[in-house]
């Protein structure tokens, strides 16, 4: 197993004109985050050293031009590209939009490659991403086509794991994306998440229903009874501990969450919003379910305080410790897979 400061993060630098760079700078001026890892920014380090400036930062920027290149105990930026940029923090640009897309792409291929170890990617602004050659709504639909395993994303703070059914979907269009396939494979990937990636041996998770109340059988819909009933009862028969639909309108307040290893909402709002309450600017975007891992801070861009040298850095500084700790558990899983169990000699 690699030592902890061997443990390679790679950082996808996000949109420039918001306040990722902020984030990423903050977060490895304290030099105890090089005892835990070493960093690569996909970017160029003429750039980031003028962001530094701006923002009086501390941090000791190491540029390279290969990434073989990388040296132990810095952090390093690697100079993807030689131009200039013209920046202009808290503005939406199509050009600085092609830079975070160039830094993401970048990134991934070196994932896939085994040259960095984990992902952290900071924040992207998902309309001046889109391009002929880029056409993802965002990280995780990028990731899914080129990493193997079936993404899903996964908000963790602590002990509050939440996933969803569906993600980045229009509220309309969430009943029809509801099937009793789509239900399985994600529950699956959640359940075989905690036992790899936060060493739950038997994790039990729950699911919240679709419609207020999970429908008041059948009045306020039929999705609950129809659909997320009858598939949470052959998945549970088959061993693995899930339970619900539960009506979500009273499963935080009520602390109800406390009892799960992990919470699957139906639906993007349905889950973020009592998340980010709880979590209380800590929690981090997991994309579970890969075979490489990637972790985000939980929030986006942030145009209105690009530049102030306001942005909170915490959520981001979450995001790499959740990489590295996810990096150590699979690490162990797998080591503790392919060891045989013993067993003990008979006594003659």
């Amino acid at each position: 197993m690699k030592k902890a400061e061997n443990i390679i993060v790679g950082i996808s630098i996000g949109d420039l004109n918001g306040i990722g760079s902020e984030v990423v700078l903050k977060t490895f001026e304290d030099s105890r985050m090089l005892e835990l890892c070493t960093p690569v920014i996909f970017a160029n380090v003429k750039i980031l050293s003028f962001i530094r400036k701006n923002f009086e930062s501390t941090v000791a920027l190491h540029g390279i031009d290969k990434l073989d290149q990388i040296v132990l105990g810095k952090v390093n930026v690697f100079n993807l590209w030689r131009e200039g940029i013209d920046l202009s923090p808290g503005t939406n640009d199509d050009k600085v939009g092609e830079y975070a897309v160039k830094s993401f792409v970048a990134a991934t291929k070196a994932l896939k490659e085994g040259i960095i170890d984990v992902l952290v990617t900071a924040p992207i602004n998902k309309y001046n991403i889109q391009s002929e050659s880029f056409k993802f709504p965002g990280h995780t639909d990028y990731l899914d086509q080129e990493l193997e395993g079936n993404a899903l994303m996964l908000m963790v703070q602590d002990n509050l794991r939440v996933g969803l059914l569906t993600d980045h979907i229009p509220l309309n269009e969430v009943a029809s994306h509801l099937t009793e396939e789509l239900i399985i494979k994600k529950i699956e990937t959640v359940k075989q998440s905690l036992i790899q990636d936060f060493s739950i041996s038997k994790p039990k998770i729950a699911v919240l229903g679709l419609n207020p109340h999970c429908g008041d059988g059948g009045v306020i819909g039929t999705e609950d009874d129809a659909i997320l009933k009858p598939a949470l009862k052959k998945i549970f028969e088959k061993g693995t501990l899930v339970f619900g639909p539960f009506a979500a309108d009273g499963f935080f307040g009520s602390n109800q969450y406390e009892k799960y290893d992990a919470i699957i909402a139906t639906y993007h709002d349905q889950g973020l919003i009592p998340f980010k309450t709880l979590s209380f600017g800590n929690g981090v975007n997991y994309t579970a379910g890969l075979n490489k891992i990637r972790t985000s801070p939980d929030h986006g861009t942030a145009y209105d305080i690009a530049g102030k040298n306001k942005a909170d850095y915490n959520s981001f500084k979450e995001a790499v410790y959740l990489a590295i700790d996810i990096y150590n558990s699979r690490n162990q899983y797998a080591e503790i897979s392919q060891k045989p169990l013993k067993t003990k000699e008979k006594q003659l």
